[in-house]
């Protein structure tokens, strides 16, 4: 008998056997091209791995780190000899997305690839550090597919790993993905430092219009005390105003309650109903497009239509949520639907929604009330960065002049959003 072989060896034979007999799925250059489009990862693919040659790599990724013909990027990785991938990195939800918000798989090891998969949520500082150098690895690399907004918590996990990674001495590689929601421009409030959480680390727009790798240049230049080593693998073919759709990428959950990207397009906003006591639709299969309460009804709709926003319609709704809010209690509300991507404003058509139902149901709105921050206690002022929205809303302004209250900061994080943009133009 031969000598047996390594558990990479097998993966490389199991993965050549596969191509060979025409079985599974196709390969990389058999997918039909929808554009000249790239992502990060598949750059560095088509390079062979020069950028971490010789290094040895640890990646923080999730389900979202796919390649377009729906193969994660670690399985194949772990099966090439051109790169020394020795360890994976869990977000919250985990690597594989077995947990739901507010959870992690912690500590285990991979069955498909035999990698160990260190848990990092809620890690920061020194005690991630410490996770970075005891995997042993020299370089890195993070990959997950954001949905342009800054409470969405994986562009805080990147912040807080090229953090750990500076400190432990690690270099640091995004390999770069779209934002779903276009990067034209940005939208909503500024984070303010005295409302810093893992839901708004920094001072970026609620909507910030960005890339990760983009994300990571500002937080390298602006934010982080000690830069990390960073390199940006960028995107091929990517512009500003190129919809999701037209990349060819299939769309993976980037989270359980992210389902599509129609819910991306409007969590920027929607996600504001989070702090408030109406159900943001989580319990549903269309979360943050679908919004109520048991008090809610049809009056809300009509007066929505009625403001005609741009880009946005409602449907009158209900539901019945599963788990969180309101949970097997029947709720009214609204569905709503973006008409027109272009002219969509995620964060005004939200404050909209806030200021309509607060005036039809005063007796029944309230703010969602935290009572392990009482320093803090509103969860929307966490969820907007400072207690400005909150207060306005309360003293009878209406959307215009709330969207107003935000406009010099927000014309300020553009400037500074400007210089580290990476792509150009529409197409």
């Amino acid at each position: 008998m031969g000598h047996p072989l390594s558990r990479r060896a097998l993966l490389s034979t199991a993965a050549v056997a596969v191509a060979g007999t025409g079985m599974g799925l196709p390969r990389l250059d058999q997918r039909p091209s929808h554009s000249d489009f790239q992502t990060g990862v598949q750059v560095l693919m088509s390079d062979g791995y020069r950028l971490v040659r010789g290094q040895k790599v640890g990646i923080v990724t999730n389900p979202t780190g796919i390649l377009p013909d729906l193969r994660h990027e670690v399985d194949v990785m772990a099966a090439d000899d051109r790169i020394e991938l020795v360890a994976v990195f869990g977000p919250e939800h985990g690597f594989r997305g077995a947990a739901q918000a507010g959870g992690s798989e912690g500590f285990y090891v991979d069955e498909q690839t035999g990698l160990p998969v260190y848990d990092t949520y809620l890690k920061s500082g020194q005690a991630l550090a410490d996770i970075f150098t005891r995997s042993g690895v020299d370089t890195i690399m993070f990959d997950i597919q954001d949905a342009g907004a800054r409470f969405y918590t994986y562009i805080w996990t990147m912040f807080d790993s090229m953090q750990a990674a500076a400190s432990a001495g690690k270099r640091f590689v995004v390999l770069d993905r779209p934002n779903p929601i276009t990067g034209r421009r940005a939208y909503g409030p500024v984070m303010t430092p005295e409302f810093s959480t893992f839901i708004g680390r920094e001072a970026i727009s609620q909507a910030h219009g960005m890339t990760v790798g983009e994300l990571a240049r500002l937080f390298n230049a602006e934010f982080l005390d000690q830069p990390a080593d960073l390199t940006v693998v960028e995107m091929r073919g990517w512009k500003r105003d190129l919809a999701y759709e037209d990349t060819g990428l299939p769309w993976v959950l980037p989270s359980p309650n992210m389902p599509t990207v129609d819910t991306a397009f409007v969590y920027s906003g929607t996600g504001m109903f989070e702090g408030t006591n109406l159900s943001e639709g989580r319990g549903t299969t269309r979360p943050f497009e679908l919004i109520g309460a048991p008090y809610a009804d049809h009056r809300w709709a009509d007066a929505l239509n009625a403001q005609r926003l741009p880009g946005a319609g409602f449907r009158l709704a209900y539901f019945t949520p599963t788990f969180s809010k309101h949970a097997n209690l029947l709720c009214g509300g609204v569905q709503l639907y973006v008409t027109d991507r272009k002219t969509f404003d995620p964060v005004r058509t939200a404050i909209a929604m806030i200021v309509t139902v607060r005036q039809l149901y005063p007796g029944n709105f309230a703010w969602r009330y935290d009572t392990s921050d009482p320093a803090r206690p509103y969860w929307i002022d966490k969820l907007t960065g400072s207690t400005r929205v909150r207060t306005d809303i309360d003293a009878g302004k209406g959307p215009a002049e709330v969207e107003a209250g935000w406009a010099v900061e927000l014309k300020a994080f553009a400037k500074t959003r400007d210089k580290h943009l990476i792509y150009r133009g529409g197409r």
